[in-house]
């Protein structure tokens, strides 16, 4: 049966919010929750990039049962591999049982600001296997020296480990992406219902049933017409295409390119609205092409409106969760 979540955009709510969103999604049922890493918002109307690890630590000691993952955090670039370890192990440590750690090779948004050249797609699906490789070895436990092709790590050694270790959920955009998550990750994270995704992930993973999961945008409103302006004041990128994602360097560089994208074009791409038909439907095409767990993001700032909808008008529509309750 599939899993449900919840996203915590650090790019549009301050850390207070996300944790008391956090709490509200608990209660609204959701199995799961990933929360963002973003150094800086996509646009100055989301307005918002806190340091994502101090928050999942506020979160976690504010949930009970919901399932806490990153969705999704780079390890090569702005953070170090070693370091990535080391706040996954601390977080596995405070959420025994409920974190998973997604990883992802990034985008230039994020990772420029530290000053180094930003590599080629390739070399950043090497930079992120091997970065895996070195997260992995720290998570053994003991001394580890590692001297790779792009990563260095001296006398390293993780001194707070969990007793169970987070899976490893590896974000995929295409299939030489997706063979690497199987390979080198537990589960799949994709942005689109692509079966393709999910066959390349699973022609590589070990296990039976190893899990996949999918990020879907919605903005719900009662009013269709609010919903539609909301989604394309908050939410322009909608009209861009996923190469592009990874180029641009500052917000101001993310709103000209988004500055001829019209109210039509985000509602084409986008389930806005008050209807839940299209939301529950638009959830399916992810079950369909083979997607395990599906988290959902609600743009703008009406987030418990759509917490009630989710809860009484799409919950009874979809396929009930590993973890619906009575």
């Amino acid at each position: 049966m599939p899993e449900y979540g919840f996203a915590l955009m650090g790019e549009e709510h301050p850390p207070r919010r996300l944790v008391d969103l956090a709490v509200r999604a608990e209660e609204a049922g959701f199995d799961f929750a990933m929360l963002s890493d973003h150094y800086q918002p996509w646009t100055s109307t989301q307005g918002n990039a806190s340091f994502m690890w101090t928050v999942l630590g506020a979160i976690a000691t504010a949930t009970e049962r919901i399932a806490l993952g990153t969705g999704v955090v780079c390890p090569t670039m702005r953070m170090h591999p070693a370091i990535v370890a080391q706040a996954a192990a601390t977080a596995a440590s405070l959420l025994p049982g409920r974190f998973r750690l997604g990883l992802g090779s990034g985008g230039q948004l994020n990772e420029h600001i530290v000053g180094r050249p930003w590599p080629d797609a390739g070399t950043r699906l090497d930079m992120l296997e091997e970065a895996v490789g070195l997260i992995r070895r720290l998570w053994d436990g003991g001394l580890v020296s590692h001297h790779g092709q792009h990563f260095d790590a001296v006398d390293a050694q993780l001194w707070t480990l969990p007793e169970q270790l987070p899976p490893v959920l590896v974000a995929a955009g295409g299939p030489r992406a997706a063979r690497l998550a199987g390979r080198v990750g537990n589960g799949l994270i994709a942005t689109v219902p692509d079966r393709a995704l999910v066959d390349a992930f699973l022609a590589t993973a070990a296990g039976d049933a190893p899990p996949r999961y999918g990020w879907v945008s919605f903005c719900w409103d009662r009013d269709p017409d609010r919903a539609l302006d909301v989604a394309h004041r908050h939410w322009p990128i909608a009209g861009l295409s996923g190469d592009l994602f990874q180029e641009l360097r500052l917000p101001r560089h993310v709103e000209a390119a988004t500055r001829h994208v019209r109210r039509e074009e985000v509602g084409r791409v986008l389930v806005t609205g008050p209807d839940p038909a299209p939301y529950a439907a638009r959830v399916g095409e992810f079950l369909d092409a083979g997607f395990t767990h599906v988290w959902v993001h609600q743009i703008g700032p009406d987030q418990e409106g759509f917490l009630r909808f989710w809860q009484r008008e799409v919950v009874p529509l979809l396929p009930p969760s590993s973890g619906a309750r009575s």
